[in-house]
C-alpha cells in the first residue's frame, strides 16, 4: 500500500478542488441548494462528469475510466470539503459498485454508460435492513417501502434490493414509473438528501441475484467512500478554525496564542490525521485486499463519532459566530453528524469490531 499520491492522483485532486472552488462554492452553490430536494445544479453536475469523476469506477468497456476506490476516495474527500450536495456518492460509487460487484454489468450496460457520462443518475435502495418484495406478475413487480434512500429525487434510475424467491434480487426501476412515491425525510444535514420510497406494484427489471457477500462488499465500499467524504469535511472545518485562530484577536493578541485554543487545534489535527490513515488503508483494501476490506470499513465507521467531534471542537474555536446560520461551521458539523449516524451509529460497529478481535475468523474476508 502506497500512502503517497501519484502525480496523476494529485492532478485529479487539484482539478476537482479547483473546479468546486470556482463553480460550486459553499456561498454561491451549496447554500442555494440546501432546500432543493435534488441537490443538483445541471451545469455543475455536467462539469463533474466532464472531469471524468462520475465514471471513475465504471469499467472502461462501459465508457468509464476504470479506476479504483483510491481515486474515488480522492474525489469524495474534495466533495466533502466543499459540502457538495449532489448525488455523486449515490450514483458514481454506490450504484456503480452495486452493478459491478453483483455481476450485473452486461444487463445494466446502458445504466453504467449513462452514469459514466453523467446523463444518468442512479441510487441504491435497500442497503439497510428494510427491503422491498419482488413478485412475478407480468414481469417483476416491486412492493413495499424503503427508508433513508439517498438522492432518490435526483435519480433517474432506482436500483432496488428486494426479497426475491429464496434470496435477494437486484432490480432496476425508472424513477418516473407508475407506483413509485418519493417522500423527503428530515435530517440534520441539509446537504444530504434522504427519502422514503414507496413501491406499489412497480415494474422493474431483474439485473442480478446477489449473494449476501456481494451486498456486504457494496456496503463496505459505501461506508469507505462516506468516510473519505467525512474526512474532507473534517479537514476543511479544521483549517477554517485554525485560520480564524490566527487572526481573531482578544486582549491584544491572536487567540491562537492561547494555550486552550492551541490544545483544541491539536486535538482536531490529531483526530483528522488518525482518520486519514484509516481511510487511506480502507480505500486501498476495497480493491486490493478483500480480506482487509471489511475490518477496515468497520474501523472507519467505528471512528465516525470521534471524527464528528472535529466539527464540534471547531465551533468552540469560533465561539459565538460558529453557531450562526451565516457561518459555514455548522454545516460542516451537520455533515459529520450525518456520517456518524449513516447505516447505524458507531456503537454497532464498535461492537462488531470488538467481537472480530476477540474471536477472529480466518476466513472472514469477503470477495
Amino acid at each position: 500500500m502506497n500512502l503517497e499520491l501519484t502525480e496523476e492522483q494529485v492532478a485529479l485532486r487539484d482539478t476537482v478542488r479547483r473546479f468546486l472552488a470556482e463553480k460550486a462554492p459553499i456561498s454561491g452553490h451549496v447554500r442555494q441548494l440546501l432546500d432543493d430536494p435534488s441537490g443538483i445544479d445541471d451545469a455543475v453536475w455536467q462539469g463533474l462528469a466532464s472531469l471524468g469523476t462520475t465514471g471513475l469506477l465504471v469499467p472502461e468497456e462501459y465508457g468509464g475510466v476504470g479506476m479504483t476506490m483510491v481515486e474515488a476516495g480522492i474525489v469524495a474527500e474534495e466533495l466533502g470539503a466543499g459540502l457538495h450536495p449532489g448525488p455523486w456518492l449515490s450514483s458514481a460509487v454506490a450504484a456503480t459498485r452495486m452493478l459491478t460487484r453483483t455481476g450485473a454489468g452486461k444487463a445494466a450496460a446502458g445504466i453504467l454508460a449513462g452514469i459514466a457520462d453523467g446523463t444518468t443518475m442512479a441510487t441504491v435502495g435497500g442497503l439497510g435492513d428494510i427491503r422491498a418484495t419482488a413478485v412475478q406478475h407480468d414481469g417483476a413487480r416491486l412492493r413495499g417501502e424503503i427508508v433513508a434512500v439517498p438522492d432518490a429525487a435526483a435519480a433517474g434510475v432506482l436500483l432496488i434490493l428486494a426479497e426475491y424467491r429464496d434470496g435477494t434480487g437486484l432490480f432496476a426501476a425508472q424513477a418516473n414509473s407508475t407506483g413509485i412515491s418519493v417522500t423527503p425525510e428530515r435530517g440534520i444535514d441539509q446537504t444530504r438528501k434522504r427519502f422514503r420510497v414507496g413501491l406499489d406494484d412497480v415494474a422493474a427489471d431483474l439485473l442480478a441475484t446477489p449473494s449476501p457477500r456481494d451486498i456486504a462488499a457494496v456496503v463496505d465500499d459505501v461506508l469507505i467512500a462516506m468516510a473519505a467524504d467525512a474526512l474532507g469535511a473534517a479537514r476543511a472545518v479544521m483549517q477554517l478554525a485554525i485560520e480564524y485562530a490566527k487572526v481573531r484577536r482578544q486582549f491584544g493578541q491572536a487567540i491562537g496564542s492561547f494555550q486552550a485554543i492551541q490544545h483544541l487545534c491539536v486535538d482536531m489535527y490529531e483526530t483528522v490525521e488518525l482518520a486519514r490513515s484509516g481511510v487511506i488503508h480502507a480505500l486501498w483494501a476495497a480493491d486490493a485486499a478483500p480480506d482487509e476490506r471489511h475490518p477496515s470499513a468497520l474501523r472507519a465507521k467505528a471512528f465516525a463519532g470521534r471524527l464528528a467531534t472535529v466539527g464540534d471542537t471547531a465551533i468552540q474555536v469560533f465561539g459565538g459566530i460558529g453557531y450562526t446560520w451565516e457561518h459555514d461551521a455548522h454545516l460542516y458539523l451537520k455533515r459529520l453528524l450525518s456520517w456518524s449516524e449513516f447505516l447505524g451509529g458507531p456503537d454497532r460497529y464498535l461492537t462488531e469490531l470488538g467481537a472480530s478481535v476477540a474471536h477472529p475468523e480466518p476466513t472472514r474476508g469477503r470477495t
